[in-house]
């Protein structure tokens, strides 16, 4: 498969290089920025890891292997990493400080005309619209973990994206194998998280209540509805921080506590944010 653009990834957490890696196996030559080197020694043990799973696995050969690593690249130099990007993707941790601080470097230093994507499954784009350059082309495209397998892309249009920009992200996903869909206006938490918020509210609730055990929860919502993970493990996928963050942002703008804020905030005090640190709801040992 021969180079079809270049993309960027600013952060190598869970959700950046999956991203990232993902983008160069389908053929983009792709950078991935993180500047800490504990991040970056982690990516690349991962790197190898992966792609030598599926080497073992007979999902890849050996030859399509050397032309990922080929086409994937790993730096803490911003502007090298953007400098050409067709597409330039954030994925930092969901602080909008740090988010405003990046994107706003983005903007400078990414082709004017590169399109500009967060994957914040909470903080819609037009946030930090004013600080970026060209604003129009300035969106969320919300990727589900894990990244590498999961299909779905939220297109996010605020009323400052263009038409055109909104058109290249989509052609975009899909080119690198994903199934976007067009969230036409901007709402907090899109298309699915909002599905999801009814969902594990009621998950909560029914916890709290005693009716029934987390773990039985689980398996109900899983063997009586089909979903692949029930609400506290997919809360353990995503990460307690990232929930909490969520929840507490929700509580602070409504006055009004989920039925899961004190459950999460537990966790998050505790340090238990999930699979990414072994605890969470549940233990990963």
């Amino acid at each position: 498969m021969g180079i079809k653009g270049k993309c960027a990834v600013v952060g190598g957490g869970t959700m950046g290089r999956q991203i990232g890696l993902n983008a160069a196996i389908h053929g983009y030559d792709t950078t991935v920025c993180e500047p800490v080197p504990a991040v970056r020694e982690s990516l690349l043990a991962w790197e190898e890891s992966y792609l030598a799973g599926r080497i073992a696995k007979g999902k890849m050969t050996e030859e399509q292997v050397a032309e990922i690593k080929g086409r994937f690249r790993v730096t803490d130099d911003l502007a090298a990493a953007v400098k050409d990007a067709d597409v330039v993707i954030e994925a930092i941790i969901e602080d909008r400080a740090a988010k405003t601080a990046v994107l706003q470097q983005i903007g400078e230093l990414a082709p004017e005309n590169a399109v500009i994507g967060t994957n914040s499954s909470f903080m819609v784009s037009s946030l930090f619209k004013d600080v970026v350059k060209n604003p129009s082309r300035l969106m969320n495209t919300h990727f589900f973990a894990p990244a590498l397998v999961m299909k779905l892309v939220e297109v996010v249009k605020g009323e400052h994206v263009s038409d055109e920009a909104a058109e290249r992200a989509m052609a975009w996903c899909r080119e690198v194998g994903k199934t976007p869909v067009l969230v036409r206006k901007e709402e907090d938490g899109f298309i699915v998280n909002n599905v999801l918020k009814v969902i594990k509210e009621e998950a909560y609730r029914l916890v709290n209540a005693g009716v029934c055990s987390m773990e039985d929860l689980d398996t109900a919502v899983k063997l009586g509805l089909g979903h692949p993970m029930g609400p506290y493990e997919l809360d353990d996928l995503s990460g307690i921080d990232v929930r909490y963050n969520v929840l507490k942002r929700r509580y602070e703008e409504t006055g009004v506590k989920s039925e899961g804020f004190d459950m999460i905030e537990k966790l998050y005090k505790e340090g238990r944010y999930g699979k990414k640190t072994k605890h969470g709801f549940y233990d990963y040992e």
